[in-house]
């Protein structure tokens, strides 16, 4: 599976969810459930390279103003649920973050930004596959820190400084 395929794939379930996390997670293991397992463990590889690729300050920070607060976990499942989104999404919100305020139609903290499920779902298809649990992927690990300078997130005033967009639509 290549790049382009991976998002195609990511696209499919997310329009066919309707936007919803959790649907689109049970439509991912589905579609990747008529794979193969090798194509299964590729997509996984592309999903944990972008997971890796978005764990940074300034995204952080994004997701902190969109989600009211975002603890460690709540930032791994805004990842998932950024890659979840779609090429275009996440690759605008890595060149800049703040560009979420323009990229997403609609946010709501009850049903977005959460897309632990997104996480799993290539093990789940790799496993119904094959009854066995996927095997190490053979990518880099994952930074132990965000890359990027650490942001005071608790400082709403940098806050709506560094994220103007994202404040303006979203907090105020």
């Amino acid at each position: 599976m290549d790049e382009t395929e991976f998002w195609e794939l990511v696209d499919a379930t997310r329009e066919a969810a309707d936007g919803d996390p959790e649907e689109q997670a049970d439509l991912l293991v589905e579609r990747l459930a008529r794979l193969d397992p090798e194509a299964v463990l590729d997509f996984a590889r592309h999903f944990e390279v972008r997971y890796n690729r978005a764990y940074r300050w300034d995204l952080w920070g994004a997701a902190w103003v969109l989600l009211d607060g975002a603890s460690d976990d709540a930032f791994d499942f805004f990842r998932c649920w950024l890659i979840g989104q779609g090429r275009e999404v996440f690759e605008g919100a890595l060149h800049d973050p703040d560009a979420l305020a323009d990229l997403l139609d609609d946010f709501d903290e009850e049903v977005d930004g959460d897309g632990e499920e997104l996480g799993y779902a290539a093990d789940e298809a790799y496993e119904q596959l094959t009854g066995t649990v996927a095997p190490d992927l053979d990518i880099p690990p994952a930074p132990a820190e965000p890359e990027g300078t650490p942001l005071d997130l608790e400082d709403e005033g940098l806050l709506a400084e560094r994220y103007p967009r994202l404040w303006a639509r979203f907090r105020t």
